[in-house]
């Protein structure tokens, strides 16, 4: 991509989307999320690791990663983040959470980059999470799963390093 492209496409999100957001919810809402390399790397590495173990057959040509768009919850509802900490300066403010996904063919054999829980397969069932749903075909107690937020956001981070 070029840099005149990536600064149209940013501009274009903070001016449109950024813009409403801040003056919907009256905050300064974050504009970039960082992560360092190794947290991504390592990231990657479970998914293959995790991916082998309950499914032999699938090359990496096979796996992905999907981006979620989200929200990190209001500070009085902060006690949900208990199990991922993360600063509370971050309440309400624009995340993303990363999902693994697997390709594998639909019902009329197309085939789809599904979203999926290495953690929840069970024996003969797809490893592919429900659609919509976010639910995993194992236990239903079980609320283990494969994903990556806590990056740093900006704001409430420094800008001063940031080329767009």
């Amino acid at each position: 991509m070029s840099n005149s492209l990536i600064q149209t496409l940013i501009d274009n999100y903070r001016q449109n989307h950024l813009t409403a957001i801040n003056t919907a919810l009256g905050m300064q809402d974050a504009h970039s999320i960082w992560f360092d390399l190794p947290k991504l790397k390592n990231f990657i590495a479970k998914i293959e690791e995790e991916a082998a173990k309950v499914n032999p057959a699938a090359s990496a040509e096979d796996l992905g990663i999907r981006f979620y768009y989200s929200a990190y919850p209001k500070q009085e509802n902060w006690s949900i983040m208990q199990s991922h900490p993360v600063p509370t300066e971050y309440a309400e403010k624009h995340t993303l959470v990363l999902i693994p996904t697997l390709k594998r063919a639909n019902e009329t054999g197309e085939l789809i980059d599904y979203d999926f829980n290495p953690f929840q397969n069970t024996e003969g069932k797809s490893l592919a999470l429900n659609a919509r749903n976010g639910k995993g075909l194992g236990d239903d107690d079980d609320d283990t799963g494969l994903g990556e937020n806590l990056g740093t956001l900006i704001p409430p981070g420094n800008s001063i390093s940031e080329t767009y």
